[in-house]
């Protein structure tokens, strides 16, 4: 490796930094390991100097099959520090999703949890090539994440590493049929922590509750720009109403992950005021729950949301550079610029829609292993969200809608493309298209449209239940309903005549 550059910054440095600047502010708390900067250091190191003795080198993927902990943030400085790629993967999946991302992603590490997927691991494991080190991280064993990293020395590596190349892998939902892993530079996860430290006003004593999923961005990137600012991160394993409301009470939790539905969940579970949820700066909602938390400060709660995705490390816009603005979806991130393109790749006027392109430093490297998706999605040096958009005479931008369909339930991206491939599957079913329907409680619900096979019989909850087995629980539909033929158009079904006939709507950005 070369000396570094007098210029570069990396993910390792801010925790190299961390230490000096925050001997004694707690880090990290999971269940009843609470870490100061220094100890979280050190234990990145130590995982870090076991991955070397181990052989990997970088670019080489560690694959993280579990919950949330702060094994993954540990695991992340560990990668960072010697060129790795740490991919944490979605826990809620089945085990023939697992054995895709194993294969498709081939790490050399595995790091994988036994509670609650340790059985659909096992079938994933059977099934899938390859010859990773596979070690437990709720174990206590030989082959467990402790003993592994208990191995390494804690001594830093202090290898020079450049920080344009990859870090961190976020596995995308399957807008054509199978997931596409995002790869994240170390710049661009630092610019990206500066562009959320300056809306969020991050300051010290920030304690964030990462009560949503890490494999998703929308905690991830929280979570980072907290480490990133010196802040304090609290880790639950998966949410539950009553947990996170102990852990805000206890930890005086500033900030967390949050979705309408849980917010109904935790005003439930501290009905009669149970917990002190004072020191949480939260988005309004209902009445009791206003009453619960402390109004917002930032400009981040106090408009709430913006428009981002996976491939560019989080937000691209932010709500909170718009006050008053006409676009409903903010201006650009400081640190990223936005082109609104026409079929020609030519910008296009103001008022007009089109797709949503940008540049900057936090834009993904690319997809893991996807060479032709990859050119198809940075032409001209700008990368091509696949999203449509406007650009409002005011300057700020308007999400229109994905260029592919899109279902948006419970906080959660659903491809109809990934559900159609796996009800295909069924051995009854001739033709299927899923739609989205609203529904008051998760925005949108699933909707299968089903033809069957000349003389099959199949009901609803065959459907359903062949999709619980091959899916992710949360994508399964849950209504399903039977006509003669799927409506074309080309090739495709015609989602428009569906959603007329089947009571479809509700899309994001609708």
């Amino acid at each position: 490796m070369t000396s570094p550059d007098l210029h570069d910054l990396t993910l390792g440095d801010v925790f190299r930094e961390n230490r000096r600047s925050w001997p004694e502010a707690v880090a990290a708390v999971d269940g009843a390991t609470r870490l100061t900067y220094p100890e979280l250091d050190d234990r990145a190191n130590r995982l870090a100097n076991a991955f070397r003795a181990r052989g990997v080198e970088p670019g080489d993927r560690v694959l993280w099959l579990g919950q949330n902990a702060v094994g993954i943030l540990e695991t992340l400085i560990a990668a960072a520090k010697i060129g790795a790629i740490l991919c944490p993967a979605n826990w809620r999946q089945s085990a023939d999703e697992f054995g895709f991302i194993v294969d498709d992603l081939a790490p050399s590490v595995v790091l994988w949890q036994a509670r609650d997927i340790g059985g659909l691991l096992d079938q994933a494991r059977a099934k899938t090539e390859g010859n990773a080190l596979w070690l437990q991280i709720d174990g206590d064993g030989a082959d467990s994440y402790q003993a592994f990293l208990n191995g390494g020395s804690a001594h830093d590596p202090e290898i020079a590493i450049d920080p344009a190349t990859p870090v961190l892998a976020l596995y995308t939902a399957a807008f054509d049929g199978r997931p596409n892993a995002a790869l994240l530079s170390q710049t661009g996860i630092i610019a990206h922590n500066m562009g959320i430290a300056l809306v969020r006003q991050i300051e010290p004593g920030f304690t964030y509750l990462n009560s949503g999923p890490l494999f998703h961005v929308g905690t991830m990137f929280f979570c980072l720009a907290t480490a990133h600012l010196g802040g304090k991160n609290v880790f639950m394993p998966k949410f539950d109403a009553a947990e996170a409301c102990r852990l805000i009470e206890q930890e005086r939790c500033t900030s967390m992950f949050l979705v309408p539905a849980m917010i109904d969940e935790m005003v439930a579970a501290n009905a009669g005021g149970k917990f002190d949820l004072s020191s949480l700066e939260a988005m309004r909602w209902s009445q009791d729950w206003n009453a619960m938390v402390r109004e917002a400060k930032s400009p981040w709660d106090r408009a709430l949301g913006g428009y981002g995705q996976t491939e560019v490390a989080g937000m691209l816009t932010f709500l909170a550079l718009s006050a008053g603005g006409a676009g409903s979806h903010g201006r650009p991130s400081p640190l990223a610029q936005i082109r609104i393109l026409g079929p020609d790749e030519t910008e296009v006027s103001p008022g007009e829609v089109g797709e949503i392109a940008a540049r900057g430093a936090q834009m993904m490297v690319g997809y893991h292993n996807r060479p032709e998706l990859n050119a198809k999605r940075q032409v001209g040096a700008w990368h091509h969200t696949g999203d449509l958009g406007r650009r409002e005479a005011d300057g700020t931008i308007t999400f229109i809608g994905p260029k592919l369909r899109m279902i948006k339930s419970g906080g959660e991206n659903i491809y109809p493309a990934e559900v159609e491939r796996c009800i295909a599957g069924h051995p009854a079913v001739a033709a299927c298209a899923v739609i989205g329907v609203p529904d008051p409680r998760w925005a949108q619900s699933v909707k299968a449209i089903v033809a069957l096979k000349p003389g099959a019989a199949c009901g609803a909850e065959d459907i359903i239940e062949h999709c619980r087995k091959h899916i992710a629980s949360y994508k399964k539909p849950r209504l399903v309903e039977f006509v003669d033929a799927i409506p074309k158009r080309g090739f495709t079904p015609d989602y428009d005549a569906l959603d007329k006939a089947h009571g479809g709507g509700g899309y994001p950005g609708s």
